[in-house]
């Protein structure tokens, strides 16, 4: 009876589970095949994503590929379900269509970037941010970083480009393994096989990108036998303080709230509605991985990261239900780094541009198409306004605040109308 009563009793404790043990419940797969497959939901993003830099902006790829793999296994061991690690694209796209954009601003951009939200998610102040950040703000954004990696990447497909002095040259010939008519074709491979996108396939693109890498050892067989086994030396970054301003400026201001909407609070509300089994993961823990994932690579020269809502339901579509289903990528990641290191770079010199540039243009338009949830003619002007900015001012900080001020009056504009108060205005209408 007494122990009964003991069992029973409020005040005894089940005891919890050892934290090493739920980090290895996390990694278990709950599917072997639909695991593996869905490891590759995320690639078609991050491939043509890393190829670009890796070619215009000479990203160290063997470091990128060690410390994303880390990345991935990490994050899948803590968070229990397939949380993608993406490329900072706002930041990318500047870096891809601004040559003098080079590796210190690129990794300035993201330490910022990471420091703020890790602040943001230290002091919990990372909901109040979301609720000041106007989503057509965003959307424009949003819209102008993918008409400019649409832009470039239309001038990959058409012209043959010098990589080294920043330069397109001639018109591509039509014929050959670099030819117009492969770039043409790959296009409209991936239109049948994904549409508009209402059944996206990123599994397609990374065959795309697969099939690159093929054509680029067919192309130059000798950088093959170049290849030297073991890791790229790892160095740290010097970054000069004009490089701390461009990249601030050019860098961090647009690609902030676009990481606190995407990356933070669109993977909270994601993960919630896909996992809800799951224990709840917050904007906190989410925007404190995403700081100290960047605030320790970037200063070795590792492409500026983070999490993102159409990554985890990519890799969700293929089979991927746990945390072993990134860490699975993140080992392959290491491998890769660890073993050819930077070698690859001497194969992906090789990689037909024309096709990499199909890759970023579909990439461009996928980031492009976001903005179009929005439905009122308000939200309209703000989000044009903002990408017109951006894209003629070549500012995307330019073009936020330009867009903040639009959003500000036409608010203050429908005030009396629709019985706002001024304290309304600034408090924007919008559900954490």
């Amino acid at each position: 009876m007494d122990s009964t009563v003991q069992e029973n009793s409020p005040n005894s404790q089940s005891p919890k589970p050892n934290f090493m043990v739920k980090l290895k419940d996390n990694l278990i797969f709950k599917s072997k095949w639909a695991e593996l497959n869905g490891a590759m939901g995320d690639l078609g993003t991050y491939i043509p994503i890393v190829l670009a830099l890796t070619l215009a902006s000479d990203l160290n790829l063997g470091t990128t590929l060690i410390f994303t793999g880390v990345y991935n296994f990490v994050t899948g061991a803590i968070y229990g379900i397939p949380m993608p690690v993406q490329p900072m694209k706002s930041i990318a796209a500047v870096a891809i269509s601004h040559p003098e954009f080079g590796i210190p601003e690129v990794m300035a951009a993201g330490i910022c970037t990471a420091g703020i939200l890790f602040v943001l998610g230290a002091s919990q102040l990372m909901q109040l941010v979301y609720k000041f950040i106007p989503i057509s703000v965003v959307r424009g954004i949003q819209l102008a970083q993918g008409l400019s990696f649409a832009m470039t990447a239309v001038k990959y497909i058409r012209n043959v480009q010098d990589f080294a002095k920043s330069k397109s040259g001639k018109e591509r010939d039509w014929l050959g393994l670099d030819g117009l008519l492969l770039a043409l074709v790959c296009a409209v491979f991936i239109l049948i096989v994904n549409g508009a996108g209402e059944n996206q396939n990123e599994d397609q693109e990374s065959t795309e990108s697969e099939t690159g890498v093929v054509l680029a050892i067919i192309r130059g067989p000798k950088a093959v036998k170049g290849f030297k086994f073991g890791p790229s030396r790892i160095e740290v970054v010097s970054i000069s303080k004009q490089a701390w301003k461009d990249g601030f400026i050019k860098g961090t201001v647009p690609q902030l709230p676009l990481s606190v909407l995407n990356s933070v609070i669109a993977v909270c509300k994601l993960s919630t509605d896909l996992f809800p089994e799951k224990r709840e993961i917050t904007a906190t823990s989410v925007s404190m991985t995403v700081g100290l994932m960047n605030l320790i690579g970037c200063w070795f020269g590792a492409m500026p990261c983070c999490h993102g809502a159409g990554g985890l339901a990519g890799q969700y579509k293929f089979g991927g239900r746990s945390g072993g289903c990134v860490a699975l990528l993140g080992v392959a990641k290491l491998v890769l780094g660890l073993v050819l290191g930077s070698s690859m770079v001497k194969v992906l010199t090789q990689f037909p541009v024309g096709v990499l540039g199909v890759l970023l243009l579909f990439a461009g338009i996928e980031l492009a198409m976001c903005s179009r949830d929005m439905n009122t003619k308000e939200d309209a002007v703000v989000v044009l306004v903002c990408t017109a900015v951006s894209l003629v001012g070549s500012s995307a900080a330019l073009g936020f605040l330009c867009g903040i001020v639009a959003h500000l009056i036409l608010k203050m504009r429908n005030m009396d109308s629709d019985g706002q108060s001024c304290s309304s205005v600034l408090w924007f209408h919008r559900n954490p």
